[in-house]
């Protein structure tokens, strides 16, 4: 296990493979371990940095702050510390909003960027994540024993293809997840709309949707994809809201394609 000290807290973060860096952001309740797969992937030819946010994980979890705002300097200044000037940052869900508002306010760290199952604005949220952003009701769900596993536990089976593995690692991330960092991050996002600034984005911008994703409206793939004309938006028939484990080896190809900066027409069926 790997750290370093920020002026807020520690971030925990894990490498894998040898060669040109690769920057890795989770989502809501996750962690980095939702990379692992990715990372090993990509071990060939790059050295993946997957990074627990503060609050999640096994990051810091006291006194810092947990909004979109705060991890893209979270990032910022990871970079700084390793010393790694400038890197691609690929996201999944809140993570690729992240990666967007990094690209957008500290434009000299990101190469390019890529999105997974991101939204672009807070209203593509799925209902109970909308609900999830107000306080008292994040507070309630929270505070009730055994109410937020066993409700997504009953769920699972619409979010990933094998949902059982992928529950056995929600349960391990909501354990380690404290009330302050569950609600702040998602009201957060909840407030996102990237759509403004989009347009000052000048690096290569990836996006990935899954068309079955039930927590991050799909048609948020029509929204980068209008508001960044230039990005690259692929959209999996097959796939919820992990492309990367519901269609690992398609997805791992396309991130692949877009890392190594290889031609390739637009996959975006209407």
């Amino acid at each position: 296990m790997s750290s370093i000290v920020t002026d807020r807290g520690l971030v925990h973060y894990e490498t894998v493979g040898r060669g040109r860096p690769v920057i890795l952001l989770h989502g809501w309740l996750e962690s980095w371990v939702h990379w692992l797969g990715t990372m090993e992937s990509l071990s060939r030819d790059y050295k993946a940095y997957a990074l627990d946010f503060w609050g999640f994980g096994e990051s810091g979890k006291q006194g810092g702050s947990f909004s979109v705002k705060d991890y893209i300097e979270m990032v910022n200044q990871f970079m700084e510390r390793l010393g790694i000037e400038r890197a691609p940052i690929i996201g999944h869900s809140m993570g690729g909003t992240v990666s967007l508002g990094g690209a957008l306010d500290h434009a000299e760290r990101v190469e390019r960027g890529a999105v997974v199952g991101s939204p672009i604005v807070g209203d593509g949220l799925a209902l109970f994540l909308r609900l999830a952003a107000r306080r008292s009701l994040a507070s309630l769900a929270y505070h009730m024993p055994g109410a937020i596993p066993l409700g997504v536990r009953l769920f699972s089976p619409f979010l990933a293809r094998d949902w059982k593995s992928w529950y056995r690692a929600f349960e391990r991330d909501l354990s380690r997840t404290t009330m302050e960092s569950f609600h702040y991050s998602i009201a957060s996002l909840r407030k996102t709309d990237l759509r403004p600034r989009l347009k000052e984005i000048k690096v290569p911008v990836l996006g990935i949707y899954g068309l079955a994703d039930r927590i991050v409206d799909p048609r948020q793939a029509d929204v980068l994809a209008q508001a960044l004309p230039t990005s690259q938006v692929y959209k999996f028939e097959h796939s919820g809201h992990f492309p990367m484990a519901d269609e690992p080896e398609r997805f791992y190809q396309v991130l692949k394609q877009f890392l190594d900066n290889t031609s390739g027409d637009s996959h975006f069926p209407k």
